[in-house]
């Protein structure tokens, strides 16, 4: 008689396990023992004590205890679905992915998020939005881990957590910034580079009608290389086919806390399917120092924009969502994005904020869900061969990869690709000392954030502008906090400084001049002393004013290269070229 039976769940199957009906299941305890009820105990007679030996309530309690992971500490509240991605238009030109080649296509899990409140918050807050997207291509996963702006309020990576944090409830009073704001002015009140996305945050776009109606943007810059071994700096973008929405704030007070999970869930679920297509900027790294010395643009500076009119737009391809989660918690909650999990053709580029990223999200995944997270079904790559590696053990291994050697076996030797980019020549023209580096202010940096006021508002998106920030800026509890943040307004406008004013009734300071920042060097400060980020002492401030940015000749043999932006940006479809990217 044969051991092994018929069918059953002697090696359970995902997939058939997420499709199976309750209507086929038997009641079991986690051994595998079924049961008659799930709500009966055991006690000593009717009306006396339990008994520990009652594994059934134990099991079911103690697994209760620990049903939930941590949440996420940022994009905690979140949405998600799946779909297929498709290449269109075809990029082989200049990146040697092989997704990019026209008529690929790939299953993929995208998520949206907000940003800074907590698992239970408001879908319409006014807070930037998650959005990431995982690739599963033939050669691996891509993860593209974006947001809904094309900027942060950040350049320097080490301000990250200490900014996260005022974006998150007072350690004293336990309040968020909805009643009591003071934290968040005072973060950019003393970090002037913010003011940017601060532009976009409390602008028309600061609540985007639910998730199917945004656009999404990489906002860091990364390279792009082809089979030839030429690279570009590149920057991809996610444009709603469904068009850009936006809520007021008036709007977004009636609407329900999951609105955004309401609307994409119920849209799919009708056959609405949301669509995106993908979209790059490209550039030569002798374009990127040429916008440096010409337009102070900084490729490497997350609150700085790529021109549309000088890069514009060229589309790869199109995806959409088709599918929604059949358990939230196994397919959204769990999905885990690393900005690191990259396929050939696509590199880091020297972006610092990104840099940094390429740690932090897989070591938050690995606090969160495990050093194994990657074994889980939604975040296993789906490739045409047999994965193979020496990561082992650790909790919850399923697939601990048999008896195969867990070191570089001459009895049992792997397969290996043969070597597609030449690492040596993508990120070899880097030469220099260590440094200890802070941006500091410039200038150029109230550039856009002007454009955005004098060019893109209307009167009308300048009246709601006011009135959002002055709203907020209601809880701040220490006045001195809005006289400088007005004065970094002030930069960008006088007309904008002047109306918050009134708005507020607090008189700001005439720019930042005469300021001195606690997170930022001010190079536009008139007091040598004033200059450096918190008075520091013995502090070396950038003798070349590059700020971080890549100057003429520092990119070695890359620097002599001749503009090829006909061949490699193709033409702009016009979908979000007007007004200098924004």
């Amino acid at each position: 008689m044969s051991s092994k039976p018929s069918s059953g769940d002697q090696h359970r199957d995902y997939l058939d396990d997420r499709h199976a009906k309750s209507q086929d299941t038997v009641y079991t305890t986690s051994n595998g023992v079924p049961m008659p009820h799930p709500y009966e105990t055991q006690r000593m007679g009717e009306n006396g004590p339990l008994l520990l030996q009652d594994f059934h309530l134990i099991d079911l309690i103690s697994h209760f205890d620990r049903e939930r992971i941590p949440e996420r500490v940022v994009h905690a509240k979140g949405s998600g679905a799946h779909g297929v991605y498709r290449t269109t238009e075809g990029l082989e030109d200049l990146c040697m992915a092989d997704m990019f080649k026209k008529g690929k296509e790939c299953p993929i899990s995208v998520r949206f998020s907000t940003v800074g409140g907590e698992s239970g918050s408001h879908d319409c807050a006014r807070d930037p939005r998650g959005f990431s997207i995982k690739f599963r291509t033939d050669e691996g996963n891509w993860d593209l881990v974006a947001n809904n702006t094309p900027v942060f309020f950040l350049r320097d990576p080490a301000k990250f957590p200490l900014f996260i944090h005022t974006q998150k409830r007072d350690p004293s009073t336990h309040l968020t910034g909805a009643d009591d704001s003071t934290m968040f002015w005072d973060y950019l009140s003393q970090n002037p580079e913010s003011i940017h996305q601060v532009m976009i945050l409390m602008g028309d776009r600061g609540i985007p009608d639910g998730y199917r109606h945004m656009h999404g943007y990489l906002g860091h810059t990364v390279k792009i290389a082809n089979k030839d071994g030429d690279w570009k700096y590149a920057q991809f973008h996610m444009i709603s086919q469904q068009g850009t929405k936006f809520f007021t704030q008036e709007e977004a007070a009636t609407k329900s806390p999951d609105y955004s999970q309401k609307d994409l869930y119920e849209a799919i679920e009708k056959g609405d399917f949301p669509k995106w297509s993908l979209e790059v900027q490209t550039m030569t790294a002798k374009e990127a120092e040429d916008l440096w010395e010409e337009k102070k643009i900084n490729v490497f500076d997350l609150t700085h924009i790529w021109p549309h009119k000088d890069f514009p737009l060229r589309k790869i391809g199109e995806f959409e969502l088709n599918e929604n989660a059949e358990n939230y918690f196994a397919e959204i909650e769990q999905i885990a994005f690393n900005p690191a999990h990259m396929v050939p053709g696509i590199e880091p580029s020297a972006d610092p904020v990104f840099q940094s990223r390429l740690f932090s999200y897989p070591d938050a995944h690995r606090h969160r869900i495990g050093a194994n997270y990657q074994q889980l079904p939604v975040n296993t790559p789906k490739v045409n061969y047999r994965m193979g590696n020496f990561q082992r053990d650790g909790n919850m291994a399923f697939y601990n990869q048999g008896k195969r050697p867990n070191y570089l076996s001459s009895i049992e030797p792997m397969h290996f690709r043969e070597r597609s980019v030449n690492l040596d020549k993508l990120h070899g023209h880097f030469t220099g000392n260590a440094v200890t580096f802070l941006s500091e202010i410039r200038p150029e940096d109230f550039n856009a954030p002007r454009a955005l006021w004098e060019k893109v508002f209307d009167d009308g998106a300048k009246e709601r502008f006011i009135k959002n920030v002055s709203g907020h800026m209601s809880t701040c509890r220490k006045e001195e906090i809005i006289k400088r943040e007005i004065a970094i307004f002030r930069e960008v406008s006088e007309d904008l400084a002047s109306r918050l004013e009134k708005a507020t009734g607090i008189k700001g300071y005439d720019g930042i001049s005469e300021l001195q920042f606690n997170g930022t060097h001010n190079g536009m400060a008139k007091d040598k002393s004033k200059r450096t980020a918190n008075g520091m002492k013995g502090v070396t401030l950038s003798t070349t004013e590059n700020n971080g940015a890549p100057t003429r000749g520092s990119h070695g043999e890359w620097s002599k290269g001749t503009s090829t932006n006909g061949k490699a940006n193709g033409n702009s479809n016009g979908t979000n070229g007007k007004t200098n990217g924004h």
